[in-house]
């Protein structure tokens, strides 16, 4: 190492040491070239030389998350623990950071804007990977969002359905009612509520690959004629329907259309019409990870909860209920991973080994980032002035049965 010497590498890791303070990381330059001293750590991290450590001085989210795809940077230990520790120390910073970051942002953000095009595009990048490689690691109905545990030792295909469950629960869908969908991964939630709820469906996506796939779940199942998957855009949302659901899209829109979005619900079930927004979240407004947004999702942007509610008061839509669902997401994502490395030599003949590094990253860092707090994942119920009370009490969306006074009309005429 002839440019720096010992105690200029010891400064550096130093530096970097004390902005990731408290977290009890250990940090190793190359053979050992320098050290940092950490009392009980919860991982170590092997960055392998000067460059590295240089280029994570100057841009430390994007640079570590390369160097862990790429193979250079070693951890040893929990990944998981490390990535909490970090998420946790960075939670005392303030909304500024480096400047180089934060112009680097705003630029990827101009890049990859959620234009007509451009969401084809981001959309493309990550759910049209293949369905082949969700289906290694996803449950049997490729559900791609958090689950709903009705206990902690539920499997997640139990937790799964349950979701399903929770959501028209929570919509009280009756027989004969329409349900528009705005991004409907492969399809699940459109068939489920034809196939328990009796109602019809348009679901819409601009992923092809889940569009395609939904298509033949709903003929096999003999649902076509009441399930309708439409490829295109939520934009171009046509028709009056009694529900408007939307289950982990809104992280795909972006801020500066919202106006789309909400301009999509009012034209679909106006103010007699009720609906739903799953999306993750965040307490504050921020700008989402530019690792994240490079290598795994592509134009996304998490919102802030008051940013989320602007689109119910663009059209004087009533929240009627907010849940947040963040602990289910860590225990939804624990069931990802957990799979996910299972079949990593499978991932790995599909794809490479960075590949599989980055999906690792990606699946242990939401994890992290549910469990300390960093995202949140809520569920918020809307209507319209004119509709007419959703449910009367919040019992029945918990309750094993139902009660017969909270019964829809329908279940009692099938008692």
């Amino acid at each position: 190492m002839p440019i720096l010497s010992r105690s200029a590498d010891e400064w550096l890791l130093g530096r970097i040491s004390k902005a990731i303070e408290p977290a009890p990381i250990r940090i190793v330059l190359g053979n050992e070239a320098a050290t940092t001293t950490v009392e009980n750590p919860v991982a170590t991290v092997i960055i392998p030389d000067r460059k590295t450590l240089l280029r994570l001085m100057f841009d430390a989210e994007v640079a570590f998350g390369d160097a862990y795809a790429d193979g250079s940077i070693q951890v040893q230990g929990s990944l998981v623990k490390l990535l909490e520790a970090i998420y946790q120390a960075r939670s005392r910073e303030g909304p500024n950071g480096p400047l180089y970051p934060r112009l680097a942002s705003k630029w990827m953000h101009w890049l990859q804007a959620n234009t007509l095009p451009g969401s084809r595009r981001n959309i493309h990048a990550h759910y049209d990977l293949g369905n082949d490689f969700y289906k290694l690691w996803l449950d049997r109905q490729l559900v791609y969002t958090c689950a709903y545990f009705p206990t902690p030792t539920a499997t997640l295909e139990q937790a799964q359905t349950a979701k399903l469950d929770h959501i028209c629960r929570k919509l009280r869908l009756q027989p004969g009612e329409t349900v528009v969908e705005a991004g409907c991964g492969w399809g699940a939630l459109a068939l489920h509520m034809a196939r328990q709820y009796g109602v019809s469906v348009k679901a819409f996506n601009v992923s092809h690959e889940q569009i395609a796939f939904a298509r033949q779940r709903a003929q096999e199942e003999g649902l076509s004629h009441q399930v309708e998957f439409i490829e295109d855009d939520y934009r171009n949302i046509s028709g009056k329907f009694d529900v408007f659901a939307s289950v982990g899209m809104l992280e795909h829109v972006g801020v500066e259309n919202f106006k789309d979005l909400a301009d999509a619900v009012q034209r679909s079930i106006g103010a007699s019409g009720r609906g739903l927004f799953h999306f993750i979240g965040k307490d504050q407004p921020g700008a989402y990870s530019r690792w994240m947004r490079k290598r795994i999702f592509p134009g996304a942007y998490i919102p802030a909860l008051r940013q989320a509610l602007e689109i119910f008061e663009r059209w004087n839509y009533s929240v009627l209920d907010v849940e947040n669902l963040r602990h289910h997401y860590a225990k939804t994502l624990e069931h990802w991973l957990d799979r996910f490395e299972k079949t990593q030599q499978q991932v790995a003949s599909m794809y490479d080994s960075e590949f599989v590094r980055a999906w690792r990253l990606y699946l242990a860092g939401s994890m992290a980032a549910f469990r300390c707090g960093s995202l949140q994942l809520f569920q918020v119920v809307f209507t319209g002035s004119r509709c007419p009370p959703v449910w009367w009490t919040r019992a029945p969306l918990y309750s094993e049965t139902q009660s017969e006074s909270e019964k829809p009309e329908w279940m009692h005429a099938m008692s």
